[in-house]
């Protein structure tokens, strides 16, 4: 197993990886729309939702794989009316269609709207 990290993600803020690559697959932590570069949160759930997609994405890249190679994601919703504005913006990063799971959950660290986790195949 090989861990997988980048600047370009917001670093893990508990016991965890940003990734681990096994095999020929990554698996991706949750990432919640924090800006690496500051640690910043957008308001909105289409901005915050932007967010963690690029953050999935930086640590796609990191692994050596990319959004066209993700076989799962699940997302986590802090509300379920966001349902619809939150796919709008998924949808231009998965643009392969993944298998997914869409939860609405109680609450997410730091009171973010969203967070993404996927799987991929790599190299």
């Amino acid at each position: 197993m090989e861990t997988v990290s980048t600047k370009n993600a917001p670093r893990a803020i508990g016991p965890y990886s940003q990734a681990y690559k096994t095999g020929n697959m990554v698996f991706v932590s949750g990432q919640i729309p924090v800006r690496p570069e500051d640690g910043s949160v957008a308001e909105g759930i289409a901005a915050q939702a932007e967010q963690s997609c690029k953050n999935v994405g930086a640590i796609l890249e990191a692994a050596g794989t990319s959004f066209a190679r993700v076989v799962k994601t699940t997302c986590f919703l802090a509300d379920i009316k966001d349902f619809a504005a939150f796919n709008e913006v998924y949808a231009k990063f998965f643009t392969s269609k993944p298998a997914r799971s869409c939860v609405a959950v109680r609450e997410l660290p730091k009171g973010v709207l969203c967070e993404v986790e996927a799987i991929a195949e790599c190299d």
